[in-house]
């Protein structure tokens, strides 16, 4: 990579040399070589320098396109993924919901007498502390 770059510098720095000397030489003689050539390459030269100038000033709106084009993208993957994170929730409260034992709970009595006579007693109104005077 090295030697090209520096093989492609050698070369331009060979050309523009080449190109002093030979206008050197036309000031010398005091006559143009291949005054046709010329010509058409300053034409040539103009539509390239108008050509990078068009592209100079369509280059300058890449950057903002760019932003919005990935805001935009951002923004429909946050919306993608949120869509499926939502099914993926769904799903799992499905599954919970098909193995779990409370799916269909309906309340029974109880079989513990203990629990049958603290719920007797707080339906009964009485309170044993306040009936034996202490209060705690």
């Amino acid at each position: 990579m090295t030697l090209l770059a520096a093989a492609i510098f050698s070369l331009s720095l060979v050309g523009i040399i080449a190109l002093f000397v030979l206008k050197q030489q036309e000031l010398k003689r005091g006559a143009v070589f291949f005054p046709d050539a010329r010509l058409q390459a300053d034409k040539r030269a103009m539509r390239l320098k108008e050509l990078a100038l068009a592209a100079r000033s369509d280059l300058s709106k890449v950057p903002p396109l760019m932003v919005r084009t990935g805001r935009t993208l951002v923004h429909d993957a946050a919306l993608t993924s949120a869509g499926i994170a939502r099914a993926a929730e769904r799903g799992a409260y499905r599954i919970a919901d098909l193995v779990s034992h409370k799916r269909h709970f309906e309340r029974r009595e109880t079989r513990s007498e203990f629990l049958k006579k603290v719920a007797e007693h707080k339906s009964s109104g009485l309170d044993t502390a306040s009936e034996d005077g202490h209060n705690t």
